[in-house]
């Protein structure tokens, strides 16, 4: 009843964790929250570097331009040089991560560059603080999304919105292939995860310049690009996943230096291979140290914001996205997995609910990692994981609780019957003692003082209290010695039994020993009494084996004991008696000898003497039984045993 209440109250722990982690959960806890971005870094850490497409590099304004081309910025006629350069090489598309807003002499000049090559297209940055009056833009305009879709969700959708933006010059914007925004919004720690496809601006919507950029190198036209409010956009047969506010998860390749770059002054030296910007989209950005914006992603703290570009327009063009499950599946993985560990783990102990956990703890990381590295899919590891951890931590506490409670009451019921080695044993194996009565063989011995009432009239109380204590210390930690259970001291005389509360296979052969053992150190006390002039005890040792009912006994609450009761007790108690009779120290029964007597042929139980005396017919008992004296040899000597003879049966009558 107790191990059923207490896996009810495990399990009822597991439970309300679990709830706990699920209000949590719909809370979205910051913490936690961030410990699940963490953990999707961590997965793309361990998926590593997949190849990118060749289709895209970025032309680098690296070091090595900077040093052969000038200081940045470089006028507008090196600008539109490059520009020149990269279409005459081939270019599919020509994508500026640079922000042309202030007015320069050369700027007809490059817009000359931007209208020949007719496949350029360049950045805008919209601002979130500062309130503009002033009108939209007709080419901005004409970069706005114009098919909108799921207007009944509109309610629900929320892109981010912003009050001004930064466009390039009018002599360079009226030549462009599009616009786009090249806003970047990192989470609270900093990593940039998020690609804001769409921004808001007045009463338009507008596209990323990475969304521009794949959307014209597939070929899909300006209305074919769709939005589904709260749902996604559709580019052709394409359909990127974002969350109600526009936003999509970038799928990294790799961390910096994944793409191919090309210095610039490469590419107007025309130190380049002729295919090697043929069909390409060429994205240019600054990567030299000091004036290229640093992005911290997933897989580097410093990372060109170019870069992301290339990622965001890679995975598009690949079909490669990061999706998030939704917050029900996320929901059914938290509540199944603790509901079924919630069940399981109160049925173990504390090295079994490890095992359990961490099996659980590893199909939830794995789980996460393979959904992550082979369907793109990002499902919450983080409320799992902290949620099988607490049911851990919580049951095991709670049952450790239980077990220390349990120990303490076994050490208490225990301590003063049995060895600390068998406490010990017991506590580790609750099962071993049962606490309430139960049925089991076992042998019992009896040892009583010869003549103790003489011994009490002839000296004085202090006398008779300081030897009998003597005598009765050193027999006990003979009981001890020899695994046994002690009962209880009945005045002068000793109860002791082997076979519970532990199972002892071998309890008969420990109590013969027990008691030949106590004979000897009888008599070693005997010489060492003698000689101090004190006076001298002996003692008789009955013993007897079979099925008695041994458990908790007494007024609950008040006064329990666990001891032995039944015939077989009694019978012990009787042989006992009889050794005075008999004049022998020990004597057994035939239920006793029967357990030991192959050990005693077999020279097992060595340096013995087992004599046969009679059949006795004791009170209580109908039925003959036959007595042996047991007697211990000297060393070398062997065993013997002498059977009774048939014949002899004694009715032994009560004074």
């Amino acid at each position: 009843m107790e191990i059923v209440k207490k896996g009810k109250l495990g399990i009822l722990i597991g439970l309300s964790i679990t709830t706990f982690t699920i209000v949590l959960m719909l809370l979205k806890l910051s913490p936690l929250e961030t410990l699940e971005e963490k953990l999707l870094d961590y997965r793309f850490k361990v998926r590593g570097t997949i190849k990118p497409p060749d289709t895209v590099l970025i032309a680098a304004i690296d070091e090595k331009s900077i040093e052969k081309l000038g200081r940045w910025p470089w006028d507008r006629d090196k600008i539109a040089e490059l520009v020149n350069k990269l279409n005459d090489a081939g270019a599919e598309i020509i994508v500026f991560d640079i922000i042309l807003s202030e007015k320069e002499k050369n700027d007809p000049l490059l817009g000359r560059a931007i209208n020949d090559a007719g496949n350029v297209i360049l950045p805008v940055v919209f601002d979130f603080e500062k309130d503009s009056d002033l009108p939209e833009n007709d080419f901005l305009l004409s970069s706005a999304f114009t098919s909108i879709v799921n207007h009944e969700m509109f309610y629900k959708y929320n892109p981010i919105m912003s009050k001004r933006v930064l466009i390039p010059v009018p002599e360079i914007i009226q030549n462009v292939m599009g616009l786009g925004h090249i806003n970047m919004f990192p989470d609270s720690d900093g990593t940039l995860r998020w690609e804001s496809l769409i921004i808001g601006y007045k009463d338009h919507l507008y596209p990323s310049i990475t969304l521009q950029a794949a959307a014209f190198y597939l070929g899909i036209p300006h209305e074919k690009v769709v939005i589904k409010a709260t749902e996604g956009i559709q580019l052709g047969k394409r359909f990127i996943s974002t969350d109600r506010w526009g936003r999509s998860l970038i799928h990294y390749y790799g961390p910096e230096q994944t793409f191919k770059h090309i210095s610039i002054s490469d590419i107007i030296e025309e130190n380049i291979k002729p295919d090697d910007l043929q069909g390409k989209i060429v994205l240019i950005g600054a990567t030299a140290v000091g004036i290229y914006d640093l992005r911290v992603t997933p897989f580097s703290p410093a990372m060109p914001g170019v870069e992301k570009h290339a990622n965001v327009i890679s995975s598009i063009m690949e079909n490669r996205f990061i999706r998030c499950v939704s917050r029900s599946t996320n929901l059914i993985v938290l509540l199944l997995s603790g509901c079924l560990l919630s069940i399981l783990i109160p049925r173990f102990k504390a090295a079994g609910a490890s095992a359990i956990a961490g099996i659980f703890l590893l199909l939830v990381l794995l789980s996460g990692y393979y959904l992550f590295a082979k369907n793109g899919l990002w499902i919450n590891i983080a409320y799992p994981s902290i949620n099988i951890l607490f049911i851990f931590i919580s049951v095991t506490a709670y049952n450790y609780a239980v077990e220390e409670k349990r120990a303490r009451k076994i050490r208490a019921m225990f301590s003063s019957y049995v060895t600390e080695k068998i406490v010990n044993e017991l506590i580790k194996n609750p099962s071993m003692a049962k606490l309430g009565g139960e049925r089991r063989e076992i042998t019992v011995l009896f040892s009583d003082v010869r003549g103790f009432t003489s011994l009490s009239e002839k000296h004085s109380p202090e006398e008779v209290v300081s030897i009998l204590n003597e005598y009765l210390g050193e027999m006990t930690e003979i009981v001890f010695k020899w695994e046994g259970t002690l009962d209880k001291f009945i005045g002068d005389a000793i109860l002791a039994f082997w076979g519970a509360p532990m199972k002892q296979e071998n309890h008969a052969e420990l109590a013969i020993k027990c008691a030949l053992n106590m004979v000897k150190r009888l008599e070693e006390l005997q010489q060492k009494w003698q000689s101090e002039g004190k006076p001298v005890l002996d003692c008789g040792i009955g013993i007897n084996t079979g099925e008695v009912l041994v458990g908790n006994i007494g007024a609950e609450g008040k006064k329990m004991d666990y001891t032995v009761i039944g015939d077989h007790v009694n019978l012990g108690s009787r042989v006992e008696g009889l050794t005075k009779k008999y004049n022998v120290h020990i004597l057994m029964t035939e239920f006793t000898m029967n357990k030991i007597k192959e050990l005693i042929t077999t020279g097992k139980l060595w340096r013995t003497e087992v004599t046969g005396l009679e059949k006795v017919v004791v009170k209580g008992k109908e039925q003959p039984v036959a007595i042996y004296a047991v007697k211990g040899l000297e060393q070398g000597a062997e065993s013997k045993i002498k059977e009774v003879e048939e014949e002899k049966v004694v009715v032994l009558k009560e004074k």
